[in-house]
């Protein structure tokens, strides 16, 4: 790969742009600054190109379809590039495909991050005066915190005791993170956040899953009781969240980024229902409530997670922008 000068501000590099988290990262960042973005994704199945289409055509945009977990795809992108900052989201995401296959998530989540930490460092330690404004962020979940009970926050200091496949490599992820950091003295933030919903997200996800069914009159599965509570972040708000995170969040420092609008599966599918209801009142398929049913609950699922965003509030002066009943019916 050619080296490719910057005319530009600074040069972001953002892994896993083309998912649903990264192109509303790489939207934001298009929008907000004048930083030129680096866009590597490999382009599985949850990828959507669409999403960027409104920017693709940017001269400060550049996409390069390439695996976090291939240590040449990486050097590549970082030798062209040679990035300011680094956002680090590419990660298989879904718990259930994480309980039919772990392998592809260790893969994924723990040796891309790795190699993604590696290349990270080695760049780092090559820009000379320019590394002290060099920055890692390493995107990561609430599940790694296991299950709250009925009362409770997580916070930055919430015992890590992930449930599944998917969390366990991520919370894996998170302490290679750390460990970079303190041996090494690599500046890494790392921001973990709860469920995301908003535009182009995959249609595996319960939202967008439970719209298309419904749309469709087709079923609608509700593991188990439906009390198992989330809390619902809106996309933009956590894309504006890491880029401050980024840009002003210490090096070493972990922040937690939520919605502060906890609702149980069952209040989420019930709300999706009566909107619809109301949008297209002659459809045969009103009420759309009568399309619920419960099935087996999947195994490992946590019953509840909250989050308590006030240090990213209090340090970096973030604040959700978006309420969960607007930001449903948008």
């Amino acid at each position: 790969m050619k080296v490719v000068e910057s005319l530009f501000g600074k040069t972001v590099l953002v892994t896993g742009g083309s998912g649903f988290i990264g192109s509303a990262v790489v939207r934001f960042l298009m929008q907000e600054t004048d930083w030129r973005v680096v866009n590597l994704d490999k382009l599985t199945y949850a990828a959507c190109q669409a999403s960027l289409s409104e920017v693709a055509d940017n001269p400060r945009y550049h996409f390069v379809k390439g695996d976090v977990a291939s240590e040449s795809d990486v050097r590549g992108v970082f030798e062209a590039f040679r990035p300011d900052y680094v956002m680090h989201l590419a990660a298989e995401s879904h718990v259930d495909r994480s309980i039919e296959g772990p392998g592809e998530f260790i893969r994924t989540n723990v040796h891309g991050t790795y190699v993604m930490l590696q290349e990270a460092l080695r760049h780092w330690r090559s820009l000379g005066e320019e590394a002290d404004g060099f920055r890692f962020l390493h995107v990561s979940t609430d599940e790694v915190y296991g299950s709250l009970g009925e009362t409770g926050l997580f916070t930055e200091d919430s015992q890590v005791q992930p449930s599944s496949p998917y969390s366990a490599s991520k919370a894996s992820a998170d302490h290679l993170v750390h460990a970079w950091h303190k041996t090494y003295g690599l500046p890494a933030v790392i921001t973990n956040c709860s469920n995301n919903y908003g535009p182009y997200q995959f249609p595996e996800k319960l939202i967008p899953l439970m719209i298309l069914k419904a749309l469709d009159g087709q079923a609608l599965p509700i593991y188990g009781s439906g009390l198992q509570v989330r809390d619902w972040l809106h996309v933009e708000d956590h894309a504006r969240a890491l880029y401050l995170a980024l840009t002003t969040g210490e090096p070493g420092r972990e922040y937690l980024v939520g919605g502060s609008s906890e609702r149980t599966n069952l209040e989420v599918v019930t709300a999706i229902c009566d909107i619809l209801d109301a949008r297209f009142p002659d459809s045969p398929h009103v009420p759309h409530a009568n399309l619920m049913e419960h099935v087996a609950d999947r195994p490992g699922h946590d019953q509840r997670y909250a989050i308590d965003s006030s240090r990213i509030q209090r340090e970096l002066g973030w604040r959700a922008e978006h309420n969960f009943e607007s930001g449903l019916a948008q």
